[in-house]
């Protein structure tokens, strides 16, 4: 369904076709930031992340306030790659996989900036970077934070068993990333011609194929990641040959397989610039299996590895597609099946 959004009072227009919106102001990234833990640090993307923190406890005494440190991390060295200072924000989006987002809270507690949690699962980043590019392109605030995170020992302990269970691995599980990406993203005015902009970004319907096992996440996030991007190629009447890179996150191995094969099976299309930043982050090490997950994972991946190689001009024209897994403990234990989502956004520079 097309349609208008318009506001009078602060003169802007947000069109949008499907369940694409399209951005006419379009909204620039001002600066971003990454900070991983010791086993992504030492994956393929070695050397690309702003910081690294090799105690899993970041120096506290809980994984859930050490989610808290890496997140804080993330957003310091986007403000200060920004050049701008934590009270420009006039926004700012986070959220994580625990229980009431305690992380990000915790984490963005000191910055005194107006904050609204959200939650996605592993597509957080994406649902808030949506939220952002709204909120920039409406002109609620010159300045937007988006940022997500997670941690291994502490999503392992609320969503499977404690580490001291010492529980066996299936063959398509994923890793949990320990791990934070924030992006700020500046409206109209504060723009250059060599920025990173976002011209449309489409918002996921919620798919339920019927999988029950939790520890296959791929399969059942692989049908929203090929929903997604058939809604948005639609909407914008483009082919995935016209960019340079497709990105999902977190798929994994077995879940990249999936998409790719139902994209095939729907659109025709061997899709051939599909990269994920779950098998990104960990490359061919068998010890986490179908690859990484997490809120954090492609947050990181995306300020550590996508944006800087799209600065460097190595990709001008990208989607960056999050998949989340929207079960919970509870939902898990009354016998639902696992229902997911994926949101997209289009990152592109001159």
């Amino acid at each position: 369904m097309a349609g208008v959004i318009f506001c009078k009072e602060v003169d802007f227009v947000v069109k949008r076709q499907g369940n694409t919106m399209f951005f006419e102001n379009t909204p620039c990234v001002a600066g971003y930031g990454s900070a991983v833990g010791k086993k992504e640090s030492e994956g393929p993307l070695k050397g690309e992340f702003d910081k690294v923190i090799y105690d899993s406890y970041a120096g506290t005494e809980s994984f859930e306030k050490a989610e808290s440190v890496f997140i804080r991390e993330a957003v310091s060295m986007a403000i200060g790659k920004a050049k701008i200072k934590a009270e420009d924000i006039g926004l700012a989006f986070a959220g994580d996989l625990l229980n009431q987002c305690t992380a990000s809270s915790l984490g963005l507690r000191d910055y005194k900036m107006p904050y609204i949690g959200v939650y996605s699962a592993c597509s957080t980043m994406a649902l808030s970077l949506l939220l952002s590019s709204v909120s920039v392109e409406s002109g609620a605030t010159s300045y937007a934070l988006s940022a997500a995170s997670s941690h291994f020992c502490s999503a392992e302990r609320q969503y499977r068993f404690p580490l001291e269970y010492g529980s066996l691995r299936t063959p398509t599980s994923q890793w949990t990333v320990t791990g934070a990406g924030c992006c700020i993203l500046k409206g109209k005015g504060n723009t250059n011609d060599d920025d990173i902009f976002i011209p449309c970004a489409t918002v996921g319907v919620i798919n339920d194929l019927g999988v029950t096992d939790q520890n296959n996440m791929g399969a059942a996030m692989a049908p929203a990641a090929c929903d997604t991007l058939e809604n948005f190629l639609r909407d914008t009447n483009t082919s995935p040959d016209d960019y340079d890179a497709i990105f999902t996150g977190d798929l994994g191995v077995l879940g990249s397989e999936l998409f790719r094969e139902l994209i095939k099976k729907d659109i025709g299309y061997t899709l051939t610039n599909h990269k994920d930043c779950g098998v990104l982050m960990y490359g061919d090490d068998k010890t986490v299996c179908c690859g990484g997950s997490g809120a954090g994972c492609c947050a990181s991946v995306l300020c550590s590895h996508i944006l800087p190689s799209m600065m460097s001009k190595r990709y001008k024209n990208v989607l960056f597609m999050a998949t989340g897994a929207l079960l919970s403990p509870t939902s898990v234990s009354q016998g639902e099946s696992i229902h997911s989502i994926a949101h997209l956004i289009n990152f592109r520079c001159k």
